[in-house]
């Protein structure tokens, strides 16, 4: 039986692993598409999803009392990885405040002063996941970890998240290169070729 890890990166790089020409959330373009949701969305992949990040979570002892993210990246990450813990509460923060009810942006845990580590699915330019960082401390959330599942290294993202998640740190579960590198793997055609006999 493969490691949790390991069986997580193979099913991303089969399941959300794309070529293609794809404009991204930045605007720019790409030859390659991350969409994380079939695999965060995925039974089996869910599972995977909240053990690593689990996992993860206790190696750093950053000792969270919830986990949660931005809308809608972060939402089966945060349910996986509550409901393997059996300890974390989940809480999920809105792009804007809702616009009526209490008006409040974070759903979920409501606990202030609270440790919570911030987590997204795909960090590329950074935005979602420093909104999320932002909205968390101006709520009064105590963020002493951040993590995403996949970074793209590219568009500034990382040095992005840094700066508004310090002096918490960030943590990528895998990169787009680990995800790609994987996907030739699953997808290579450089073995030996198969000779069809022609029958008379």
């Amino acid at each position: 039986m493969l490691p949790a890890r390991q069986e997580l990166l193979r099913l991303l790089a089969q399941r959300s692993f794309r070529l293609g020409d794809f404009k991204l959330s930045s605007g720019a373009h790409s030859d390659y598409y991350i969409d994380c949701r079939t695999t965060t969305l995925d039974s089996r992949g869910a599972q995977l999803t909240g053990r690593v990040f689990w996992e993860e979570i206790r190696k750093q002892g950053w000792k969270p009392q919830a986990i949660g993210g931005l809308t809608l990246g972060a939402d089966p990450i945060v349910v996986a990885a509550a409901v393997t813990s059996g300890a974390l509460n989940g809480f999920l923060v809105r792009k804007a405040e809702k616009q009526h009810g209490t008006g409040q942006r974070i759903e979920g845990f409501r606990e202030k002063g609270a440790r919570v580590v911030i987590v997204d699915d795909v960090c590329t330019t950074g935005d979602s996941t420093v909104q999320a960082i932002e909205a968390a401390r101006d709520f009064g959330f105590a963020v002493v970890g951040v993590m995403c599942l996949v970074e793209r290294e590219e568009a500034k993202g990382r040095p992005a998240v840094e700066k508004a998640a310090s002096p918490a740190p960030f943590i990528s579960i895998f990169t787009a290169r680990d995800i790609r590198q994987e996907h030739s793997l699953q997808n290579d055609e450089t073995g030996p070729i198969k000779v069809v006999p022609v029958i008379p």
